[in-house]
């Protein structure tokens, strides 16, 4: 999960923006990306698609009025929103910036996968675990969130 940018009044000038500025921090990792999948919204420009076919990247429109045609970035957003965000009261931006960030390290190094032998994205698997050490409690988005972690 990336979080690019958080705003009022998304146009398609920001969006186009947002666009680059992955692009730019991945570099030559970008090469490995080969598709970018999105709603028909209006704040996805031509400009906004030029910038990943400049980077090699193929963008595919899901079909109109089909939330399931993109259903893992519809899940994500969805328990984010409804799981975290309606629990929350964001008193602005900045409040809402700095969430998105703990929740995004949460996602990203925490949360087990299915696919991924419940390993979570960023996970070590060469890391050694001490098995008799005690396990340690870790509260998330003002406790809202526990992780559980034995030290390494």
């Amino acid at each position: 999960m990336h979080i690019l940018g958080v705003t009022t009044n998304p146009t398609g000038l920001w969006t186009t923006q947002q666009a680059r500025n992955p692009l730019m921090d991945l570099g030559e990792r970008a090469e490995h990306l080969r598709y970018l999948i999105r709603d028909r919204d209006a704040k996805y420009t031509a400009a906004f698609d030029a910038v990943f076919t400049a980077a090699g990247i193929r963008v595919v429109k899901t079909p109109p009025r089909s939330p399931r045609a993109n259903a893992h970035a519809e899940r994500s957003v969805g328990t984010l929103r409804r799981g975290r965000l309606d629990h929350l009261l964001i008193s602005g931006q900045r409040h809402l910036r700095s969430v998105l960030t703990e929740y995004k390290h949460h996602y990203n190094t925490h949360r087990p996968r299915q696919g991924r032998e419940l390993r979570p994205p960023l996970d070590d698997p060469g890391r050694v675990l001490d098995l008799t050490a005690r396990i340690q409690r870790r509260t998330v988005l003002n406790g809202l969130l526990n992780e559980y972690r034995r030290p390494a």
